[in-house]
Formats: structure tokens, sequence, C-alpha cells
């Protein structure tokens, strides 16, 4: 049992129960007893101790993951772990639920474990320059997509272009005669990787000059494992029910992809006869499926390599900030073909 845990418990951030832990002024009475009871229920013991060593004595890397049920990440987090043991180094691996605060979890951890480094590995990231700041060491964002408003000095990054290579996935599609392309996108509050697929395909649209049909754009249900296959399945059967016009479907991940096929096929539909899918990140699902499914292959290996080497070189002071932005491969496969 970890201070995270009990904050989840609880349904308050992890700073929330440091403040009741330490008795800070800066906290309700009527919180503070719930958290204290929810402690004492579960035996959970701080530990002061860590707080009180000297950070030198530690050499650990945590790794911050959002969406741990992604396929995509298993590859990349048997690289880290494999990687940070290398170089004698500890490896924390700290699952993040979606309406966490990952940089309050990262805070903690910083304090709890005596951190020297850390990667955030997937979701969203919308924080504040300040609340970055409040991080002491080293980190890396390791497929996350930032926008412009984020300043490249001020933090590294390593991934793909999202929007390119969203972009070149939505231009093979008009290529092949498609008019109609529909998308299984992240929510728009989605900042980073989400929005950049979503705002690829609006451009490639464009480019081909095809109005966008915001029928035809499709979120993710919110209630439901995001990039999941059960969060495609629905959203495309609904979409099928909607009985809006579309003869191309683009998912913005594989697993996604999968759940939209599945909904096809009970509809009694077929792919790719009847509706082209796509998907993107290069899952191995996306090949054995049947049909097996046109995708955006990220290097998944390289992209977990550099994002720790990265990290080490910031650890040893060697650099200040780095980005690496990798190129992706578009795969053709068995589910798209010219319509009908």
């Amino acid at each position: 049992m970890t201070i995270i845990d009990i904050a989840r418990i609880c349904g308050v951030g992890v700073t929330t129960v440091s403040r009741a832990i330490n008795n800070h002024p800066d906290i309700s009475e009527e919180t503070k007893a719930m958290i204290m009871k929810v402690i004492k229920e579960n035996h959970y013991v701080p530990n002061n101790s860590a707080r009180n060593l000297k950070r030198s004595a530690s050499k650990t890397i945590a790794v911050l993951i959002k969406g741990i049920t992604n396929p995509f990440f298993n590859r990349m987090i048997q690289v880290f772990e494999k990687e940070i043991q290398r170089k004698k180094y500890s490896f924390i691996l700290q699952r993040v639920d979606e309406n966490q605060d990952e940089i309050e979890v990262a805070i903690e951890l910083e304090k709890e474990k005596r951190l020297k480094g850390i990667v955030f590995l997937g979701g969203y990231f919308a924080h504040a320059k300040e609340k970055l700041e409040q991080l002491t060491v080293p980190y890396v964002l390791s497929t996350i997509g930032m926008t412009s408003e984020y300043d490249p000095q001020e933090y590294s990054s390593v991934s793909v272009d999202d929007f390119k290579e969203s972009y070149k996935m939505v231009d093979y599609l008009c290529k092949l005669g498609h008019r109609k392309i529909a998308i299984i996108s992240a929510p728009m509050s989605d900042a980073s990787i989400g929005r950049l697929r979503y705002e690829g395909y609006k451009k490639a649209l464009e480019d081909h000059g095809l109005e966008l049909n915001e029928n035809l754009v499709r979120t993710m249900k919110e209630h439901i494992q995001s990039y999941s296959m059960e969060n495609g399945y629905v959203v495309t059967k609904e979409l099928l029910e909607s009985g809006e016009d579309f003869t191309a479907l683009f998912a913005i991940s594989d697993s996604l992809a999968v759940g939209a096929c599945r909904a096809i096929f009970e509809c009694g539909k077929s792919v790719p006869q009847d509706y082209s899918v796509a998907g993107y990140d290069g899952l191995d699902i996306a090949y054995y499926y049947n049909p097996s499914i046109t995708t955006i292959q990220q290097p998944v290996e390289e992209i977990a390599e550099e994002t720790i080497k990265i990290l080490f070189d910031l650890i040893n002071k060697k650099i200040t900030h780095a980005h690496k932005i990798f190129p992706a491969e578009l795969l053709i496969r068995e589910s798209t073909t010219p319509p009908s």
C-alpha cells in the first residue's frame, strides 16, 4: 500500500494525502479525518525515513504510464526495464489512472522513492508551466505529442510526428478514392497525440478538397478504457446505427480498428469490401487479425531506447534538453481497398 493507493481510495490527490499525514493546516478537518481513517484501515505507514536519506544514495528510475492496458506499451516497458537495469538502476513502473494527475503522482513518488529520473509514457499532457517546475529530477515525455504552447527548451521528448503520420494515412485513403472518411479520435480535450492525429486527418481532407463532416468525427467513450477494442467496437456500432454514409474509417489506434472491424462484421457488412478500416501503431494484432489491418507502424524499440538514453544524458548533465522524432511507416494490408 502506497500513498498513491491511499489517494486513489479516498478520491483525492496525493498532495492532499500528504497534507493530512503531515497535519498541514491547508486541508479541511472532514477530509483529513476521512484520509486518516483509510490510512488506519489499510495499515499504511508513511515512509518518513526514506525522505531523510540523501538523494545521492538512490538509483531509481520511475516510468509513469497512462493506459497500461494498451498493448502498444508492452514492448516499450520491456526495453525500459532492460536498459535501466543494465545501467545498475532500479526500475519502478507506476500506473496512473486516467482521472489522476501524473505530475502530482510524480512529485509524491519523487519524495517517497528518492527518484533520479522519470519517464512519462502515454496519456494526455496539459499541465501549467508552474506545475512542471515542481519536478526537481530530469524527466522525458515518451510517445506524448506536445502542442506549440510548450517551450521545447523546458522539457525533453521522444515520439513520432503524430500529425504527419496521421496525414499520411488519410492521404493514402483519399488517393484510393475514398471521399467519405470517418475517424475514431480522442476527446477534443486531449491536447496531445489524439489532437495531433485528428488535425492530421483534417488537413489531409482539406488538401484533397474534401469538406469535414462533423458527423463522421467520432470520439472515444470516456467511460470505456481509452484506445481499447471495446471502445472501437462501441463507437463504430453507434456510427453504423446512425445511418451516416461513409466508405472508410480511420481509427487512431490498432486496438480501436480491431473493435471497429468487429462492429462492421456484426452488422452484416465486410472489410474492406463495404468499409475500408485503417489503424495506427503497428501492433502485432493488426498483422494477425483477419483481414490484416493497414496501419502506421511506430518504431517501438527505438523510441524506448532513445527515451532512456536521453534520460541518462539529463541525469549525468550531458545535456539540458533533447527532442527526437522518429519516422513511422505506412503498412498497406488487406483491410483497405478502393471504394466499391
